[in-house]
């Protein structure tokens, strides 16, 4: 169940960040993501805590991203990691053009 919840939610051409609203590095990677203006149906925030099944979703992060925590950040079909990472591809100017190359930016 936790795979098909995933997959049908990342998708070749859209932005997924699974997420808790309470975790702090959740806030930071919106933070960064909001910066950006997408195209309608581009990015999506998936709140995963009030799911009956978040454990086995972030076991299945683990062991398809290499991470069981949240922020999970989807950019199409690659994870990218987390807050930081996505921070920090946003710092050095990398973040842009992944979603300028993918069209997700209007």
């Amino acid at each position: 169940m936790a795979e098909e919840f995933v997959s049908a939610k990342v998708k070749g051409d859209r932005v997924v960040l699974f997420l808790k609203p309470s975790c702090p590095y959740c806030v930071m990677a919106q933070e960064v993501l909001s910066k950006y203006s997408f195209k309608a149906g581009h990015l999506e925030l998936v709140d995963i805590s009030g799911r009956e099944d978040v454990s086995e979703i972030q076991d299945y992060f683990l062991n398809t991203t290499g991470a069981r925590t949240v922020p999970r950040v989807f950019i199409g079909e690659q994870c990218i990691g987390g807050g930081t990472d996505i921070a920090g591809l946003d710092e050095s100017g990398k973040l842009e053009g992944m979603l300028q190359s993918m069209g997700a930016l209007q």
